[in-house]
């Protein structure tokens, strides 16, 4: 697990904390943070665009002049998109700009959203606010002291009143509460500052399946190595010599009863591994 020193808003040390290596240690996915904040700015959008079209439009029931005879080109309607004041082709119209995103998409884009300040050294644990009154001057002093410079993702605790009545005025500072942190937020900002209580770490169900799974797989890759072992052991132990079901020549006899098992002009080796005579040789 990767480690971060603890600060004080003062600046100080207050020692150090661990980080989740669940949810600040994994590769992040690119595609998948893209398309996560996609569909996050998308559903801020109202959709509540409108516009006209000829049939909506006010007037155009009579014909604007005659057919012939005017010198000027035939008109049939007032309303018609060439015409100023006229209805709009194509335009946009009221609509839902939302997209189902799964909730393990979410949650897989923002541990790797926020592995990817961890590992540029962007993710700051505070020991603990201590506002005693709301006052931004305080909070300016406090941000100045742990280095945090940008736009800063503050992760605050909703009890936590006077912490956020002095940060909320200031414009590069973004408060959200640990239920609010989201892909988004901390893509858009340099710095993610936390506190002991807010930092986030994988569920202890979650952690428990990862290692369930990795402790199956390593046991299901010991049990094919040992299997495989033992049946490499059982091959070297039985001989191919003297194995009733092999046909060595295909020749339609099987050993060890075939007296030429490799073969015209070949038999049965010795015991010791020498040719029974001159007149054979062992293939």
């Amino acid at each position: 697990m990767a480690t971060v020193n603890v600060v004080t808003p003062s600046g100080g040390s207050a020692g150090s904390v661990e980080l989740d290596d669940a949810v600040f240690g994994i590769e992040p996915n690119v595609a998948l943070m893209h398309q996560v904040v996609t569909a996050q700015l998308a559903g801020r959008r109202a959709g509540t665009h409108s516009t006209l079209t000829r049939a909506e439009v006010r007037g155009g029931g009579a014909k604007p002049w005659k057919q012939k005879g005017t010198g000027r080109a035939r008109a049939g309607s007032s309303t018609v998109p060439n015409w100023r004041g006229g209805g709009v082709a194509m335009g946009p119209k009221p609509r839902d700009y939302s997209q189902r995103t799964p909730k393990k998409m979410k949650s897989a884009a923002l541990r790797g959203a926020l592995s990817d300040r961890a590992a540029e050294g962007k993710v700051i644990v505070v020991d603990g606010w201590n506002f005693s009154t709301p006052r931004t001057r305080d909070a300016v002093a406090a941000l100045a002291a742990i280095g945090a410079e940008g736009r800063v993702l503050l992760v605050v605790d909703r009890a936590d009143e006077a912490t956020w009545k002095s940060f909320r005025n200031l414009a590069s500072v973004h408060i959200v509460s640990p239920g609010e942190l989201n892909t988004y937020d901390v893509l858009v900002s340099d710095v993610v500052v936390f506190s002991r209580d807010t930092l986030p770490s994988a569920p202890v169900g979650r952690r428990a399946a990862a290692a369930k799974a990795a402790a199956t797989t390593a046991d299901t890759a010991a049990g094919a190595d040992t299997e495989a072992a033992d049946t490499a052991a059982e091959a070297d132990q039985i001989s191919v010599m003297d194995d009733p079901t092999v046909d060595s020549d295909v020749d339609g006899e099987v050993n060890p009863a075939d007296d030429t098992p490799f073969g015209p002009g070949s038999a049965h080796p010795l015991e010791g591994g020498a040719a029974p005579s001159d007149d054979y040789t062992i293939k």
